[in-house]
């Protein structure tokens, strides 16, 4: 498998920007290519520069387990978005690519799956919105490819990156 790490120039912009980790996954169709296609569209919005993509993985499905293999990843952004309206462009960059959210089985299979890990040093408990994402200290499939391009990384409220996955051990 081709990795994806991508490390663009850095353009620093006027206004006031977050960093965000966003998880990839896909375990129906095409998983790479779509993948691949959901990092492009993150790329071409003009609110939000990717900065680093780590290489994809191959993981067991967690929780409903009758399902195809996913391929995961993580993205790192920085983006003049506020924590909802970048949840509202990973949805919408969902349905570009085939996903129903309301059709399918909650962690069941996808064409594509973007979940916002990490905003910032946020932690956010909204309708529709937690962040860090609720589970993502105890997802080694999330925690390796963070650990890949940011194994220096503290998720608010329970650690720093490395040492998590080290527990998951």
């Amino acid at each position: 498998m081709t990795p994806m790490v991508s490390r663009r120039p850095f353009k620093r912009r006027k206004q006031s920007t977050n960093v965000a980790y966003i998880g990839l996954g896909a375990n129906l169709g095409e998983r790479e290519a779509t993948i691949r296609a959901a990092v492009d569209e993150l790329a071409a919005r003009p609110d939000t520069e990717l900065i680093l993509v780590s290489s994809l993985r191959e993981t067991d499905p967690v929780g409903l387990e009758d399902q195809p293999r996913f391929l995961n990843g993580v993205a790192m952004v920085e983006t003049t978005l506020g924590a909802v309206e970048l949840l509202a462009a990973l949805l919408t960059i969902e349905r570009k690519l085939g996903r129903d959210r309301t059709a399918s089985t909650p962690g069941g299979p996808r064409p594509i799956d973007l979940d916002l890990l990490l905003y910032g040093n946020a932690t956010i408990d909204e309708a529709g919105l937690q962040v860090p994402h609720p589970r993502l200290h105890e997802r080694r499939f999330a925690l390796e490819p963070l650990a890949e391009i940011a194994p220096g990384l503290v998720i608010p409220g329970r650690g720093q990156v490395s040492a998590l996955l080290a527990e998951l051990e």
